[in-house]
């Protein structure tokens, strides 16, 4: 894999490419033999060599090397003329000689510079051994507004060919993406628009400006592809921010881009047409960064779909959602698909809002011009065109008074409107920079965003000490600095405000979300068709950007699914959703527990973070997995008040009857619990099923289990002891919860319950309990 290039002395260019893991090149050099790169001066290169390809086999057959062998590449851009080749050191000492060879270095590996997701959840670097183990089989479609090819993300150097049972393509009819746009990394591309172009008026010749390709021209699909799977890019960042080597969770993977979104949302017919194709086309994974609504399953696309995949081996992880952090606003709740949810980085964007009164509020920006130097500018509150509106506090478009703000400062609140717009409407009113200000909705979360003029958002707490200070002081004055990135942050991960809360309406014996996941202020690929804000009159073009939201978690649960899934092959959907699962973490950086930005950052609840936030390496050895089949989620369906008739049409079992069904939904062999109790004495006590399957290797070994909760709530499991004998083995337990005191229908307590062998495994599961929900 390509490193970052390093200049030693001109005219000669090195980059350092890894190869040595590559099968190919261990064969034919003889004994020694190891990976050069050689590095010749462009200058002496003679003339009836027609390329350097030519000059560089040339060298190698000077020593009797098999181009066709050995010649792994040949530079003529990242170096002005080098070639790395596998050579015994005899060869090597023979090209040092020669005089058109500057400097001949054996390969080393060196230390990626991450752009912080895969060190901040501890994935082991790429290139290591076995690191990605055979994750160069698994393929990833994602379905969102499209991809653009150009990416460097989807770059497929060093990738071997495409797995034979791959049976998709690069099916497109649009001059703007040709077929050969596909290649071993992004091997499929196709575009789903006839739901889009027959569900409103304009539609279909709004397709016409979109293109009805697979081409990205919003940006959303090729971030999410590539958080998942990107491949690895040195000197990646945005606009100075965020500097390092990018790289998806499972850069070794295939992706396949399924565009079902349009700017103006995403039709559940074309949602379902591309889950069918990718289904039909052989995708291991199914990243949806979509969803809304709330349907009974059986009438939901999502849910019909991912249900189909799963039944063909295929996981589904979809994004929470973005309503938080009010309760149950969670949408894609089926329990065959992974449901998840945002947390923080350990890295931000620091700013300031330096005030007049001496007082300086942090906060986080993005912005990467020229700023407004050391000088502070005139501050100014709801300077609004129509006398005794509020929209002006919102800086909504068309609402502020241009000869208020002129060559000021603007205070924005937050809602409304995007955030970046606000910082549009303050500029084509005058104004010289923004502070944005969090309301209690966003609490303490604050989001960075790459702003057309100087700006800082600030939290609630800040907020509120801005608009005391600008709303009594008549001269308020500001100062705006910014400070770039900064790592190590603590406390993280943090849950997100905006991230979509449980309990869950629709099944509440269901918990949901079951992980979160990096959601806030994510780097990743980019579109070249709109700048980072997304806005029209914003120019730039990065090729990568930083963006917060569910949609961002979700490629990330996606990716390390491929991740587990790439270590265990056998597994089921429902086994590598366990292990995720039951392997998450609830503590965060500075050893406390947790917290969540809603709310005055208060310890986050399985209703925020599910079983915890995912721990990738832990996944890969849970011990013991939760499994569950499709035919549970016949019996689950029927136990929800499915009919059989819609049983039979969303899943195809034949001849269903629901003769066969769960005692309550609660009794699905899922990873979690949620506990319904009655208001009345009578229904204070619920017992739920569970079965457990060893996947801890092939000898025996025995679990205790272990129970936290409420002191009210008597929990009792039986057997509190399981003995495995081998690997595959299966267990089955029962939990009873009894409630001594009869709460009201708002109340809600959380526990624990954890399976652990006393040494490398526990296997932890969330309890939720309510009254008469």
């Amino acid at each position: 894999m390509q490193q970052p290039p390093f200049l030693v002395g001109a005219p000669v260019l090195l980059l350092l490419v890894v190869v040595s893991s590559c099968p190919l090149l261990a064969s034919g050099a003889g004994d020694g033999a190891a990976t050069y790169i050689v590095y010749l001066d462009p200058a002496l290169k003679p003339s009836p060599y027609a390329t350097h390809l030519h000059w560089h086999k040339a060298h190698l057959g000077s020593l009797s090397v098999d181009p066709s062998r050995h010649l792994l590449y040949s530079y003529t851009s990242a170096a002005p003329s080098a070639f790395a080749a596998r050579l015994l050191p005899s060869h090597a000492a023979a090209l040092r000689g020669h005089p058109a060879v500057a400097s001949v270095h054996e390969d080393v590996l060196l230390p990626l510079h991450t752009t912080r997701s895969p060190l901040f959840l501890h994935l082991p670097p790429y290139d290591a051994p076995d690191a990605d183990g055979a994750s160069t089989d698994v393929i990833i479609g994602v379905l969102d507004t499209g991809v653009w090819p150009e990416s460097p993300s989807f770059g497929d150097a060093g990738m071997g060919p495409v797995p034979s049972r791959w049976r998709g393509s690069c099916e497109t009819n649009a001059t703007d993406f040709p077929s050969s746009m596909c290649n071993r990394k992004l091997i499929g591309a196709r575009a789903f628009f006839r739901g889009y172009g027959a569900g409103g008026s304009g539609n279909a010749s709004r397709i016409g400006v979109e293109f009805s390709s697979p081409r990205d021209h919003d940006g959303h699909g090729t971030h999410t592809a590539s958080t998942a799977a990107g491949a690895v890019v040195a000197d990646a960042g945005l606009l100075g921010y965020a500097q390092g080597t990018a790289r998806g969770m499972a850069p070794g993977a295939r992706v396949a881009a399924y565009k079902v979104c349009w700017r103006q949302g995403c039709f559940s017919s074309d949602i379902l047409a591309g889950m069918e194709k990718a289904i039909d086309d052989g995708v291991d994974v199914l990243s949806l960064s979509l969803g809304g609504g709330l349907f009974p399953l059986s009438r939901d696309p999502i849910a019909v779909g991912a249900l189909a995949a799963t039944r063909r081996g295929i996981v589904v992880a979809c994004s929470a959602g973005n309503s938080g952090p009010g309760p149950s606003t969670l949408v894609n709740t089926a329990p065959w698909v992974i449901t998840v949810g945002a947390g923080t980085l350990d890295r931000n964007f620091p700013a300031y809002a330096e005030l007049g009164n001496g007082e300086t509020h942090a906060g986080m920006s993005l912005y990467s011009g020229d700023g407004l130097g050391d000088d502070k500018f005139p501050l100014v509150y709801n300077k609004g065109i129509r006398a005794g509106s509020n929209a002006s506090k919102l800086c909504m478009e068309g609402t502020l008074d241009a000869a208020a703000v002129k060559g000021k400062v603007v205070l924005c609140d937050r809602g409304g409107n995007s955030r970046v717009e606000k910082g549009l409407v303050v500029k084509q009113a005058g104004g010289v920079g923004m502070v944005l200000a969090n309301t209690a909705q966003s609490g303490e979360e604050v989001v960075a965003d790459s702003h057309l003029l100087p700006a800082v958002a600030v939290g609630a707490k800040s907020g509120d000490a801005i608009r005391r200070y600008v709303e009594s002081d008549a001269d308020a004055e500001v100062g705006l600095s910014f400070a770039g990135t900064a790592l190590d942050v603590r406390p993280a991960p943090v849950v997100a405000a905006f991230s979509s809360r449980g309990p869950n309406r629709q099944v509440p014996q269901l918990l949901k979300p079951d992980v979160i996941g990096p959601g806030v202020n994510i780097l990743a690929g980019w579109t070249g068709s709109v700048g980072p804000t997304g806005l029209t009159v914003d120019e730039r073009r990065p090729p990568f950007n930083i963006l917060s939201g569910t949609s961002m978690s979700c490629p990330h649960i996606s990716g390390l699914a491929a991740f587990v899934k790439a270590a265990n092959p056998d597994w089921s959907p429902s086994a590598i959703k366990s292990a995720l699962m039951t392997t998450a973490y609830t503590v965060d950086n500075t050893g406390s527990p947790i917290l969540d930005a809603a709310g005055g950052n208060s310890t986050a609840t399985p209703w925020s973070i599910g079983a915890g936030h995912v721990d990738p390496v832990k996944a890969l050895s849970p011990g013991l997995v939760y499994d569950a089949s499709v035919d549970d989620y016949v019996a689950f369906l029927c136990s929800v008040g499915t009919s059989p008739q819609q049983v039979q049409a969303i899943t195809a079992a034949p001849n269903v009857t629901c003769q066969r069904k769960l005692s309550s939904p609660g009794d699905l062999n899922y990873p979690s619990f949620s506990v319904v109790f009655g208001r009345r004495s009578s229904r204070s006590s619920v017992k739920y099923r569970r079965e457990l399957t060893n996947v801890g290797g092939d000898g025996g070994s025995v679990y205790t289990v272990r129970v936290t909760g409420p002191s009210d709530i008597a929990v009792a499991v039986k057997p509190a002891r399981l003995a495995f004998k081998a690997a595959g083995d299966k267990l089955r337990y029962t939990v009873t919860f009894k409630s001594a005191t009869p709460r009201g229908p708002m109340d809600s307590a959380f526990g624990w319950l954890t399976w652990s062998d006393g040494g490398e495994h526990d296997v932890r599961s969330p309890i939720s309990y309510t009254w008469g929900m």
